[in-house]
């Protein structure tokens, strides 16, 4: 009988908080968006935060709370596009697809070295102690962009440059930020045309650094005014749509081969 009214007791209260749980779970349950867990299956889970969110189930949250456009994710592409605003009911929007292009041509042939480089095999590192090339713009050849994309869609190529392989790349971004001399841009893979230095150094001292670096000689700018300007004395596209085709043989009477087209096929 002494343990049958605390047992009894026990029990009720248990009951209570119980039923106070349930009533505290309805009364204060956030609602979830159903669209969210669709919009998410519809992204391609790499989770490499190139959308600028923490992953994808992040991504999915703020494009069904409408703080994301549905193009926010680089690595879907346009079916990602399709899928996600078939779930809003919404236009697909258009999409431009963006692979990362090297703005260097600075070979070990091209580009001399001052020193030899002894320290940790990283391009953060290099730069940091200035590099061991004359160039202190070129790349430094150690990989960091390679380790650092998550799609193996980079290697390094025999003459120490990284080689972007444009069917894997998707755009997210990774091996830009991984540049610690911002040598990697995303750009539409339709445009062909590219400026390979980012030197600013004079003409000859330029040219003494790397046989392939810009010299601000100026021939391309007088050649296409409207869309090639000289700027810290480096050429500079201002605008990719004002290059008329007939103009880039003329573009590409560069001494050094600072600037042209990425594929010779493509005349227009």
């Amino acid at each position: 009988m002494n343990i049958l009214v605390p047992v009894i007791t026990m029990t009720a209260l248990g009951l209570v908080f119980s039923l106070g749980l349930v009533f505290a779970y309805k009364k204060l349950a956030v609602e979830i968006d159903p669209r969210v867990e669709k919009i998410n299956e519809s992204l391609p889970q790499a989770n490499c935060g190139a959308c600028g969110y923490a992953g994808c189930q992040a991504l999915a949250e703020a494009i069904a709370a409408g703080k994301a456009a549905v193009d926010s994710c680089p690595v879907g592409g346009r079916e990602t596009v399709e899928k996600i605003s078939a779930i809003l009911g919404i236009q697909a929007v258009e999409t431009v697809k963006k692979v990362a292009r090297l703005h260097c041509r600075g070979t070990g042939d091209a580009a001399p070295r001052r020193s030899e480089y002894l320290g940790l095999k990283t391009c953060y590192a290099s730069h940091l102690m200035g590099g061991d090339k004359l160039c202190t713009y070129g790349c430094l050849g150690l990989a960091d962009c390679v380790r650092a994309c998550p799609f193996d869609a980079m290697a390094m190529s025999p003459d120490g440059l990284p080689v972007v392989d444009e069917e894997k790349c998707t755009a997210c971004g990774k091996c830009v930020d991984a540049c610690p001399r911002n040598l990697l841009e995303l750009h539409p893979l339709a445009q062909n045309i590219l400026v390979y230095c980012r030197s600013k150094d004079r003409g000859p001292v330029a040219r003494k650094a790397c046989k392939n670096a810009c010299i601000a000689c100026g021939i391309c700018s007088r050649a296409c005014p409207e869309a090639i300007i000289l700027e810290d004395n480096l050429a500079v596209i201002t605008d990719y749509k004002k290059i008329d085709p007939e103009k880039i043989p003329a573009i590409e009477k560069c001494p050094t081969q600072a600037i042209g087209r990425l594929k010779k096929e493509n005349e227009g």
